[in-house]
């Protein structure tokens, strides 16, 4: 399976990891590592998610207050989001 990663769900990644970075030296790191160990997740048994809205699934990231948010397709996973659990909803749902 191949991955893509959509230009909004990029600038959320973004954000957060410098939102981090800024708190702690290497706690942006640490964030990019659990963003890594989602994915690996959503690679190794990418329908194992519960569906939160239509066909989109979230995965949530260990010791952040994160979701992934990615829909599946025959041979591709798109990320559609990554918001801070406390984020409005609708935020993320316009976009899938």
């Amino acid at each position: 399976m191949k991955v893509v990663v959509r230009p909004a769900a990029a600038a959320d990644i973004e954000e957060a990891f410098r939102w981090y970075r800024d708190k702690g030296p290497s706690l942006g790191d640490e964030f990019v590592d659990a963003l890594r160990a989602a994915m690996l997740q959503v690679l190794e048994h990418p329908r194992a998610f519960a569906v939160v809205h239509r066909d989109t699934r979230r995965v949530r990231l260990r010791r952040f207050p994160y979701g992934l948010f990615y829909r599946v397709y025959a041979d591709t996973i798109v990320v559609v989001a990554c918001l801070h659990g406390r984020r409005d909803p609708r935020r993320w749902r316009s976009r899938a």
